[in-house]
């Protein structure tokens, strides 16, 4: 059986990240939403009070693609993940987020300014849920 990830994420995968995906999760393939997808997951209106009918188009395509026990690395808008993740866990998902380590630079100039710097490094995958 070929696994899959899938992603609903408004980044590019790192190289760490799809390597991880292939050796943690099992990930034989790693699909991205069409862009016209990525573009509502990208932009959920921050007016609307509710927008579960906005994501509609998203789930009709996770749901006809994904098969039980592919992953869905689900991050982005609060709401829209917890709507996500819960469809996923219906339809037999394994809904998962990168996790990663922060580190911070600051340095400070001979004029008296400082200059902040952050990296992010992807640690794992963390199921959601218990």
């Amino acid at each position: 059986m070929t696994t899959s990830l899938f992603l609903l994420f408004n980044h590019q995968l790192t190289q760490d990240q799809e390597n991880d995906a292939r050796d943690s999760l099992g990930a034989e393939r790693i699909i991205k939403m069409p862009s016209d997808l990525g573009n509502i997951w990208g932009q959920i209106p921050p007016d609307l009070p509710e927008f579960g009918d906005h994501l509609k188009a998203i789930k009709d395509w996770l749901g006809s693609e994904a098969a039980k026990g592919d992953h869905a690395l689900i991050q982005g808008d609060f709401g829209a993940c917890y709507i996500m993740v819960n469809f996923a866990f219906e339809k037999g998902l394994i809904p998962v987020y990168s996790t990663t380590k922060r580190e911070t630079v600051e340095e400070i100039g001979a004029d008296g300014s400082v200059t902040v710097t952050r990296q992010f490094k992807h640690q794992i995958f963390r199921k959601y849920g218990k």
